[in-house]
């Protein structure tokens, strides 16, 4: 095999899922294939998280000499604070009817969160152009914030595109001038994109007293 095939392989592994026993944890953070009786799933392992998703199953049923494995997610950072959502959602009320963005991140050194805004290059009631913020040693993205303005809370072609490359929670604030603002959020995972119905009860009634316009 040649050598950038062998550097791709390392980096990106594939693993057969074993009959008898537990598949073996991963020796680094990183991501990597599983291939099992019941399909073909991604494996991502970071400080922060750690999860396995279906990503193939099989279209014929021919014998597979593997054991089986279940998605999961383990958030491993835990909770974010309310509190931050608040914060966004003031940050967002004061750009009305722009839209802004943040980044929620958290430290695997002192285990706690805070909330880091981006360097906006430009924007207006429909775009957002920006820099990432530069992180502390030991910081990682967890969520990343953006604003809709006047208008509602929604994914849209160019947040797709912006977001299949990262393994990140993705939120949209809309509606930045109601009383009760609206919100849209997902988990992205290199190309996953899993939308939650509705956030937490605790979101919004945070967001009734963040910065009312």
């Amino acid at each position: 095999m040649n050598a950038a095939d062998s550097v791709l392989q390392r980096s990106f592994p594939t693993v057969m899922v074993p009959r008898r026993e537990p598949v073996g944890p991963m020796a680094s953070a990183g991501e990597r294939l599983l291939v099992a009786e019941n399909g073909v799933f991604l494996e991502i392992s970071l400080p922060w998280i750690s999860l396995v998703r279906r990503v193939a199953s099989f279209t014929a049923p021919i014998p597979i000499p593997y054991g089986r494995t279940i998605e999961h997610t383990d958030l491993i950072c835990g909770r974010v604070p309310e509190e931050l959502i608040a914060e966004f959602v003031a940050m967002a009320r004061a750009a009305y009817p722009n839209e802004t963005g943040a980044w929620i991140v958290w430290s695997t050194g002192t285990q706690q969160f805070r909330l880091l805004p981006v360097v906006i290059l430009s924007h207006s009631s429909g775009s957002l152009k920006y820099d990432r913020p530069e992180l502390h040693d030991g910081e990682v993205l967890v969520i990343d914030c953006h604003s809709h303005g006047r208008y509602p809370a929604y994914f849209s072609a160019t947040d797709n595109e912006d977001d299949k490359h990262d393994i990140k929670f993705s939120l949209v604030v809309g509606n930045c001038a109601s009383h009760v603002p609206s919100f849209a959020f997902r988990l992205c995972a290199k190309g996953i994109f899993e939308e939650v119905e509705r956030v937490p009860d605790a979101w919004y009634r945070v967001s009734t007293m963040a910065g009312a316009v």
